[in-house]
């Protein structure tokens, strides 16, 4: 008896867990736009923000996140630590007219950009 009751509970424990991880979210049946992660955001801006002061006409970035690996490191560049590494697919003209590029952006301490670069397919 007491077997069959914890199995019950636990069942109804992750079918309560299921139902509350699927309506989680925007009710409106409008898609809503995937956030940027913190530190795709401060690779893209520190990427467009060298690439605007070369070629002012580019004015966005497009990085494709659902594409995109974001890897922890442990490792060091001689003395300067790099904690995240990014490598996604990018498009220096945001409506993809362009080709896609490779980005690779290095993390280093407290979230600072160390290099943003980008490489031709």
């Amino acid at each position: 008896m007491i077997r069959l009751l914890s199995t019950t509970l636990l069942a109804a424990a992750l079918l309560a867990a299921t139902a509350q991880a699927q309506t989680a979210g925007p009710t409106s049946g409008a898609p809503a736009e995937k956030p940027a992660s913190p530190a795709v955001a401060l690779c893209k801006n520190a990427a467009l923000n060298t690439l605007s002061a070369r070629e002012p006409e580019i004015k966005d970035i497009y990085v494709d996140e659902d594409g995109a690996t974001i890897a922890v490191s442990e490792t060091k560049v001689e003395d300067t630590p790099v904690t995240r590494i990014i490598m996604a697919e990018a498009y220096l003209r945001t409506d993809r007219s362009d080709k896609p590029r490779r980005f690779l952006c290095l993390l280093g301490e407290k979230d600072k950009v160390l290099l943003t670069f980008f490489t031709a397919r």
